[in-house]
């Protein structure tokens, strides 16, 4: 039986988890009883983590509602940044608030020598998304139906690492176990925000390992292909001399402000920058590589009179692809068209990062010590409260409702190797990564692995029809739908971080892959450094959506409509 099938057989004291150990039709009765008693002998460390979880569990469940009620969007998630703090301070950390100046960024610290191994939290929400815990359309009461809301879920994300790091501590402490333990509060995930920030100034160095986890369609991790690069970039417009625009000695009368050609401004410089790098985006790089290049407007003019041109305008693009190559390609367009944009309206134009990651690193020996403590851990099993919610979800939305509403995936192991083969077969031989998420900054530190769980996804009743997204936001913030993946994450991390710390040649075989891989280890002739400055200033001043408290109470920065909502349809 491999080392890390530990967990005992007995029926767990809180429901929605299979037994912890896959065990063949013939190790059954005493000879199954001899098995665990020899596992719980032989690792009682672990033991004591799975045994903290199951007794801490509703306290953990309830801070997961915490976090998912408070729906708090990128740079601006206060609240819930507050509340991992006072909960790890309570848990004896060390606390650093305001990390890499990021006001809503954090690291704790636990422990003193051996090996340094890293978790995090995520926490932000996404604008949009507002949704209540109900199986019918309902963004949060009060609000605008356009405030943030939790859709992965985040909220999920980083109860689970928390719960796996907390869990470890204490087997830490009842059983004499050196190492130090950190724990990361990253904000801005969906602007892959903060961890490139904390890379670039040092907040990575000198660790031994990192477990990245993410809510998923099943229960696995990561292989060789690992997630992409994602850059973000903020074009400003500004009109700071439209008096140039024209020679005023031309105009039969050159003191009528009126009858002066208005310069065009930082509207029209954003207009052309948005149709241009419409029209250019064909010719930035072939269709292949799943590239994609996304854009938002953060102001849009700010206009003061019919007759004056808008001084200010911004606009946000975001892109994502297999390599960095393609990342800078994309970007030589995008200045391109800005200086084209400003000269045509009378603007200068400047540039400001919002982030730059670098593409994953895989680990195959840390990922293969993961999944076997995953293996060991089970796949999650969701409860009949959970199938009657998606039930009637369908019902709502006119299904005919299923005995099991949700794809059996969630409740599945699958192993590495057959993950990353069906991921390969929509993928092109070349191409080693694919789709984004700022993790992969911690890669090129440690070894890394990516554990993946199980969160419900709904079993369309035709292969064409998707669901809409507030259903998977209302399941996002349903305990009983989310605590199952979520504690056997939680299981699966604190296992594994013990391991690193009890079984050197784990953690030695995980590191010597790292420094195979990047030619040296940090600062080898494969390694990559981050991508942006050491003295970066994060972006955390911008126009982001946020809460806002006015005479009316909280308020999302869009006003709630009143009585006569956003007017007529039209």
């Amino acid at each position: 039986m491999p080392a890390l099938l530990l967990c005992r057989l007995t029926p767990r004291r809180v429901p929605g988890y299979r037994a912890a150990v896959t065990v063949a039709p013939e190790r059954t009765g005493r000879s199954r009883q001899r098995r665990v008693g020899v596992i719980a002998m032989r690792y009682p460390a672990k033991q004591h983590a799975m045994d903290w979880i199951d007794q801490q569990s509703a306290r953990l469940s309830a801070f997961n509602e915490e976090i998912w009620r408070y729906a708090e969007p990128a740079w601006r998630e206060y609240r819930s940044a507050r509340a991992y703090v006072e909960l790890l301070r309570s848990e004896g950390f060390h606390v650093e608030e305001g990390s890499g100046e990021m006001p809503t960024a954090f690291v704790a610290t636990w422990g003193d020598g051996g090996p340094v191994l890293g978790a995090y939290a995520e926490y932000d929400a996404v604008p949009g998304n507002s949704q209540q815990v109900v199986p019918y359309r309902a963004p949060r009461e009060g609000l605008s139906p356009w405030a943030a809301g939790h859709t992965d879920p985040h909220s999920m994300l980083g109860t689970a690492a928390l719960t796996g790091v907390l869990a470890a501590k204490a087997a830490m402490e009842r059983y004499g176990i050196r190492g130090t333990l950190k724990f990361f509060g990253e904000p801005a995930e969906k602007v892959c925000g903060s961890k490139p920030v904390h890379a670039a100034k040092g907040y990575y160095d000198g660790f031994d390992a990192f477990i990245a986890y993410h809510p998923h369609a099943t229960n696995t991790v990561a292989w060789e292909t690992q997630c992409g690069s994602y850059w973000s970039a903020v074009f400003t417009f500004e009109c700071l001399e439209p008096e140039t625009w024209i020679d005023k000695t031309l105009l039969p009368q050159p003191s009528s402000p009126h009858a002066v050609a208005r310069c065009p401004g930082a509207i029209d410089a954003l207009c052309l920058m948005y149709t241009t790098t419409k029209y250019t985006k064909e010719a930035m790089f072939p269709h292949t590589g799943t590239w994609t290049l996304n854009e938002f407007i953060l102001v849009g003019g700010d206009a003061t009179s019919d007759n004056l041109p808008p001084r200010l305008s911004q606009i946000q693009y975001s892109w994502r692809s297999p390599t960095l190559g393609i990342q800078q390609q994309i970007y030589n367009v995008l200045v391109q068209n800005a200086r084209h944009a400003a000269a045509a309206t009378g603007c200068v134009v400047s540039v400001r990062w919002v982030t730059k990651t670098r593409v994953g690193l895989p680990n195959n020996a840390l990922a293969a010590l993961t999944y076997r403590n995953l293996e060991a851990v089970g796949a999650p099993v969701l409860s009949e409260e959970a199938r009657a919610f998606g039930r009637e979800i369908q019902r709502n939305l006119g299904i005919p409702p299923m005995e099991n509403p949700f794809d059996p995936a969630c409740e599945q192991l699958v192993s590495p190797e057959e993950y990353e083969a069906r991921l390969r077969r929509v993928l092109p031989d070349w191409q080693r990564n694919f789709t984004s998420d700022d993790y992969v900054e911690y890669t090129w530190h440690a070894p890394t692995v990516r554990l993946f769980t199980g969160r419900p996804r709904l079993r369309p009743h035709d292969p064409s029809y998707e669901y809409p997204a507030w259903a998977y936001n209302a399941l996002g913030g349903l305990p009983a739908a989310v605590d199952p993946g979520m504690f056997v994450a939680g299981k699966t991390i604190a296992a594994t971080l013990l391991d690193l710390l009890t079984q050197p040649d784990e953690l030695a075989r995980a590191k010597a892959e790292f420094v195979e891989r990047t030619g040296g280890g940090v600062g080898g002739d494969k390694w990559v450094a981050p991508l942006l400055p050491r003295d970066f200033h994060p972006p955390v001043d911008l126009r982001w959506p946020e809460y806002i408290r006015t005479e009316r109470g909280e308020e999302w920065w869009v006003p709630t409509p009143g009585p006569a909502g956003f007017g007529e349809r039209l």
